[in-house]
């Protein structure tokens, strides 16, 4: 016959590793996978949309596409995306999806928006400027657009 005697300590040892290890399988169940973010998905693996933290930045990653913009951003503001998208917003939303980007995992998020003019932009008389979305130093958005009624608006890529 073999007898084993547990003490209290013992049941509490095993309890808090039950507990432990619950809490660990529900974390892995629950808690979304982290795909690093260095680059959205299907765009160019050149274009570093990280690490921007500052105008010079700003200005780098708008260099990448071939922009030349203004020395200072013209406008830097807080926006709210919203929870909601309505058409306008998933519109919006479809232009960044085209270049990799997507703005619907910001829902409800306070973001950084900047704005520059294009200084090189053929083909058109009017003043063009770039926006670009920022979340925790990366690039979530953006656009090149017109402020004019017939103008139009489009992604980074020239």
């Amino acid at each position: 016959m073999f007898v084993y005697s547990l003490k209290a300590s013992t049941i509490k040892f095993f309890g808090a590793i039950c507990v432990a290890m619950a809490a660990l399988i529900t974390l892995i169940v629950f808690v979304p996978i982290y795909d690093g973010g260095d680059m959205p998905t299907g765009a160019d693996a050149s274009i570093n949309y990280t690490k921007i933290k500052d105008n010079a930045a700003r200005r780098d990653f708008l260099g990448q596409f071939g922009w030349e913009t203004s020395e200072k951003e013209l406008e830097a503001i807080e926006i709210s995306i919203p929870r909601e998208f309505d058409s306008v917003m998933s519109e919006y939303n479809e232009i960044q999806k085209r270049q990799g980007l997507d703005l619907q995992k910001y829902k409800g998020k306070t973001v950084q928006r900047y704005t520059y003019e294009i200084k090189n932009y053929e083909g058109y008389d009017g003043t063009v400027y770039a926006n670009l979305i920022v979340y925790k130093n990366r690039v979530i958005g953006g656009d090149i657009c017109t402020a004019d009624v017939s103008g139009f608006i489009r992604g980074f890529e020239k």
